[in-house]
Order: C-alpha cells, then structure tokens, then sequence
C-alpha cells in the first residue's frame, strides 16, 4: 500500500502549458511572454525540437513512476534536467521518488526548490505538508495544509476534503479539541467523499474503541467501493499512526516548539 499521498500533477506545473493567453472577455490585450516567470521564459526560448524532447523524458518519468519503478524515473528525470533544468516539475517528482524511499529530508529539498520556481502553486505545497505531517511536525503541516485550502482551485474538492482531514488529524495531536470537532462536523455523510467517514473513524480511535473505527471504515468501503477513491484516506490514518503499516514507526515524533 502506497504510505503517503504525494502529487506530481504536471499538467498544473509543466512549462509547455505557459504559453500565450487569448484575448480577455473585457478586450484588454492577451498575456504574453512578459507574464511568464524567468525560467518559463527560458524554457520557450529553447529550440521546439528540445523542448519536445524534455516533454517526452518527464512523461516517460510520470508514467514509469506510477509503476513504482523509482531508479528508472529518476533516470528519466535526469534526461530531462540535461536539457532544462529550471523546471518545478521535475524537482516535484523528484521529491516523491525520495519520499517512496523514505529520504524525507532529501524529498524536502526537492519539493522546496519546485516551490521555489513555482511560487503559491498548491500541489507542490500540498507535497511539503505531506513530508511535515508524515515526519509529525503537526503545527508546521497544519499551518502550510490551511494555505493550500486557501489556494486550491474550486474544482479540486476531492483534494481539499482530504487536506481538511488532514488538518483535523493535526489539530488532534495539538490538542486543539474544539476545533478538531468543528472539523470533524463540518461535512455530512452526504457528501462526495470519504470524509465524513473517516473523521468519524479517527474519532473513535483516538477514544481507544478500534472495533467503532473499524465500522465506520467498513461504511466508507461500501459506500465509496473504488479502492483508489479511499487509499489516500486509510494511507493518512497509517501515516498517523491509528492503522498499523509497514512505515508507521519509521518517523520519531519531534519536540516541536
């Protein structure tokens, strides 16, 4: 089971989508290359034939990635940076690859120098939450988790869901009670996640009555029946420790001031 929930979202990221805008509704005259960020500029000076190979190394990396085949990513990866290296992408999936092997401190300078190209972009924060919460620095990662809430796009609601959980679960272990049961009822079991069900779970966990918590998993499996649309939630819970894993005692808690 995948132990954390790492995003290399490239079509939000890739340089190649920066290109010119269209006209605006209001008639003001299209964005052009003086919107771009210095290292978009850079990427679309290079020659298209260069360009289009650095595309097909970081697709070849996303895809070989999700097989879980990390040294042949980064490989890949390494293809790509010979050719443009300035690109927030491929230090994001570089970073994950470090955090399928456990190097959360190698994963983290990655993941913050694609912030650095990419400034405000949600997925690659979103990323650095993740090394903060599974490394249990829990006011850190529900300080940067509440930003990304902000940030998200409104269509992302899937995403958000989990980062509101997310924060739920830090609050807890901040023993910040109120705002851990505003949270936790702050969405029914109408709603087009998981979330209701899980915050229910954790709840019951942290109460020390696992066989409740089990229910109410069991509820959100029936419920939400593709695995893959509660993986992300029960790898959480294991990342936090409520569901034993293989990683669960891999990460000391740190003494956060």
């Amino acid at each position: 089971m995948k132990a954390t929930v790492f995003l290399s979202l490239i079509a939000m990221l890739l340089p190649l989508s920066a290109q010119t805008k269209p006209p605006s509704a209001d008639g003001k005259p299209a964005a052009g290359k003086a919107d771009l960020m210095p290292n978009q500029k850079a990427f679309l000076n290079l020659p298209e034939e260069k360009r289009k190979e650095w595309a097909k190394h970081l697709i070849e990396a996303n895809r070989i990635f999700q097989q879980k085949r990390i040294f042949e990513t980064t490989e890949e990866i390494d293809k790509a940076v010979a050719i443009f290296k300035d690109s927030p992408e491929l230090y994001n999936l570089r970073g994950s690859c470090y955090v399928e092997m456990r190097a959360f401190d190698k994963a983290m300078i990655e993941f913050q120098t694609a912030a650095d190209l990419a400034k405000d972009n949600p997925n690659i924060e979103f990323n650095i939450g993740e090394v903060l919460f599974v490394t249990k620095q829990w006011q850190k990662s529900a300080d940067l988790f509440e930003k990304v809430l902000k940030d998200l796009p409104a269509d992302k609601t899937s995403l958000a869901r989990l980062v509101e959980f997310k924060i739920m679960l830090c609050k807890l272990k901040l023993g910040k009670i109120d705002e851990v049961n505003t949270l936790a009822g702050k969405h029914d079991e109408l709603d087009d996640s998981p979330y209701y069900y899980y915050a229910k779970a954790a709840l019951a966990f942290e109460k020390d009555d696992p066989n409740k918590a089990e229910e109410w998993l069991q509820m959100a499996g029936r419920i939400f029946r593709d695995p893959a649309s509660t993986a992300p939630w029960k790898d959480t819970l294991v990342e936090y420790g409520y569901i034993k894993g293989l990683y669960v005692n891999d990460v000391k808690e740190p003494d956060e001031k």
